[in-house]
């Protein structure tokens, strides 16, 4: 059976001992355009997962050095990023200098959640510490949180340490933290997910807004991960409605994936059909990744899984691959005049972080390794 070959070349082409380049030309950095806290925390995200999914495996010991090596460099950016009041600064230029700006609740929130699947799956215990720590310096900031993306990190953020307090016991003190401070913080930001829900939708509109722009995926994604701590019926209702309106909005009727594009966005009326972003593919993968888990209908979304996969590998508009799979690298986008061949931090993150979904959910479905013949 095939085994999960993946390769790091392009991420550690972009990383230095800085962290994460935002920005490439062709397969370059493009050192002048600095560094983004997004992306960091992006990439931090992206390599404790893959550490969690290789551990164990004898042979890809060279890949675990690699990947920890990696890690730290992220972390220690976020660390850099992280102010005095527990906000993460965003953008940065190449000297290291901050960039002005306004603070953003979707890079905190981003930033929570890198923190939380770091300090849950980092295999050095000091590093889980420094995760942890970062986390609770950030988390009381999360009470004014009101945009929608940011709102729906951070609650994922919350879910997944409640969910998996037990593993932290390595931390007592964090591991109180978490009990005592997530249900609330839990209760409330699905509250307000539910709200917008509520606010923006009806019968033909199943949506958190009147406009879907960007990240979408993240909206359901987050509800059916709080589903999984408050048990809330009308969450789930919500969660499986608006990731099914989403996937409506993003498949063509041959099955393929149709990334909203950036030039208009979707409204009621009309969906922009190109500068289609990798970005949108990874947070349908996301998405459908947690339906798998919480609904009875897992094939459904395993097949939209795999059309977010098979995106990267030319199942789309262009017909035309978006990753180069060689190296593990991701082009920026569909555009109606070609692939831009840029291969930016983004678009790469979106693309390893797909395949890492689509082959951790293998692994956990019952019966899909063997229907399907891969194998980790």
């Amino acid at each position: 059976m095939p085994r999960l070959k993946i390769k790091m070349t392009h991420l550690e082409r972009m990383t230095d001992d800085t962290g994460l380049v935002e920005h490439a030309l062709g397969n370059i950095p493009r050192r002048s355009e600095g560094y983004s806290t997004d992306d960091n925390a992006r990439a931090l995200w992206l390599v404790s997962e893959w550490q969690k999914l290789i551990a164990g495996d004898p042979l890809k010991g060279m890949e675990s050095l690699q990947l920890r090596r990696l890690s730290s460099v992220y972390l220690s950016f976020l660390e850099y990023a992280q102010q005095a009041d527990g906000h993460f600064h965003n953008n940065y230029a190449y000297d290291r200098t901050l960039e002005e700006e306004q603070p953003s609740e979707d890079c905190l929130g981003r930033s929570l959640w890198a923190c939380a699947v770091a300090c849950l799956d980092l295999p050095n215990p000091d590093s889980r510490w420094a995760a942890a720590a970062l986390f609770q310096k950030a988390f009381p900031l999360v009470k004014k949180l009101n945009f929608p993306r940011g709102t729906a990190y951070a609650l994922s953020a919350a879910s997944l340490l409640n969910m998996r307090c037990g593993e932290l016991s390595w931390t007592p003190e964090f591991q109180n933290f978490v009990r005592e401070e997530t249900p609330e913080c839990i209760e409330n930001l699905e509250a307000k997910l539910l709200a917008l829900f509520e606010r923006n939708s009806d019968t033909s509109w199943r949506w958190f807004e009147p406009v879907m722009t960007y990240g979408n995926g993240v909206l359901p994604w987050a509800l059916f991960h709080s589903f999984s701590v408050s048990g809330n019926s009308d969450t789930l209702l919500i969660a499986e409605e608006s990731l099914d309106f989403l996937i409506n909005k993003m498949t063509r009727e041959d099955g393929l994936v149709h990334p909203i594009g950036n030039h208009g966005w979707c409204t009621r009326e009309c969906a922009s059909q190109w500068d289609q972003q990798p970005l949108e593919v990874m947070k349908l993968a996301l998405a459908a990744e947690q339906a798998v888990s919480a609904l009875s209908t897992p094939e459904k979304y395993l097949r939209v899984l795999e059309n977010c996969r098979n995106w990267f590998h030319g199942a789309n508009d262009l017909h035309v691959p978006v990753a180069d799979a060689a190296e593990g690298g991701g082009r920026d986008g569909l555009e109606e005049k070609g692939i831009n061949r840029n291969q930016g931090a983004e678009s790469t993150i979106a693309y390893l972080m797909t395949e890492l979904i689509y082959w951790r959910t293998l692994k956990e479905s019952k019966g899909a390794e063997e229907q399907r013949g891969y194998s980790l």
